[in-house]
C-alpha cells in the first residue's frame, strides 16, 4: 500500500467515525449513522472531483474504503457509551487526522492532474473540510469548520506545501501529515481564530431604533 491509499485510508476512518457520532448525537436511527458517515468520509471527495475534472464515478471503485468506512461506523454505533464519551473528548484530534489526511489525499490528486497551484489548494481544502461541511448541514448544524477555531487554512497550508513540490517523497508526505495536525491541535488548545466581523449587534440595534422611531411617529399622530 503505497503513501496515497495510507492518507484515504486513515481520513476514511476518521471521518466515517465522525459522522457517525454525530448522527448518534442526532438520535438518528441506524441507516442516518450510516449515511451521515459515508457523506461526511466521501462528501469532500465528491466535490473535489466535480470541480478539477475527475470523474465522479471513480468514488465506485473505492470499494474497499467503502468496507473499512461501513465496519467502522458499526463498530462505533455498538460501541459502549462510555467508550464513545471517551473518544468525544479527543474529536478534535481524530478530525484533525481526517483533515491532514484528505486534504494531501486531495493536493496529490490536483498535483497528478497537472492543475495549477490555485486548483491544488482549493482542491486540498474541500477534500478537507467539504465532508465536515455536508455532514453539519444534514444534521442541521452550522457548519463548524467555518466559524470555529482556524480549520480551513491548515488544509490550505498543506496543499500550497505539496503544490510548490515542498513535500514530494513518503517521507516528507508523513512530515506534512504530522504538521498539520499539529497546527490544528494548537489552534484548538490556543483558539487561534480569523479575524471576524459580525453584524448581529449592529442590526438589532438598528431594529430597535426603527421600532422606537415608529412608536414616536405614532404618538405624534395621535396628539394630532
Amino acid at each position: 500500500m503505497d503513501i496515497f491509499n495510507v492518507f484515504s485510508l486513515i481520513g476514511t476512518i476518521a471521518f466515517a467515525v465522525s459522522g457517525a457520532v454525530v448522527a448518534m448525537e442526532e438520535e438518528y436511527d441506524i441507516l442516518g449513522v450510516y449515511v451521515l458517515g459515508l457523506v461526511t468520509a466521501f462528501g469532500g471527495g465528491v466535490i473535489r472531483n466535480l470541480l478539477i475534472g475527475m470523474p465522479v464515478t471513480m468514488l465506485w471503485s473505492q470499494g474497499y474504503l467503502f468496507k473499512v468506512a461501513l465496519i467502522a461506523m458499526t463498530i462505533a454505533f455498538v460501541l459502549p457509551v462510555r467508550w464513545i464519551l471517551r473518544w468525544r473528548r479527543s474529536e478534535a484530534f481524530f478530525d484533525a487526522i481526517g483533515l491532514s489526511a484528505f486534504a494531501i489525499q486531495g493536493a496529490l490528486y490536483a498535483t497528478q492532474m497537472g492543475h495549477p497551484i490555485s486548483a491544488v489548494l482549493v482542491a486540498a481544502m474541500l477534500t478537507g473540510i467539504g465532508g465536515g461541511i455536508i455532514r453539519d448541514v444534514l444534521a442541521g448544524r452550522k457548519p463548524l469548520v467555518l466559524k470555529d477555531e482556524i480549520y480551513a487554512v491548515w488544509a490550505m497550508l498543506g496543499g500550497l506545501c505539496i503544490g510548490l513540490g515542498w513535500a514530494k517523497t513518503s517521507i516528507e508526505l508523513l512530515v506534512l501529515f504530522g504538521i498539520i495536525i499539529m497546527f490544528r491541535m494548537m489552534s484548538v488548545y490556543y483558539k487561534w481564530r480569523l479575524p471576524r466581523r459580525s453584524l448581529r449587534g449592529a442590526f438589532a440595534a438598528s431594529a430597535v431604533a426603527a421600532e422606537r422611531n415608529n412608536k414616536m411617529k405614532k404618538k405624534e399622530l395621535d396628539k394630532s
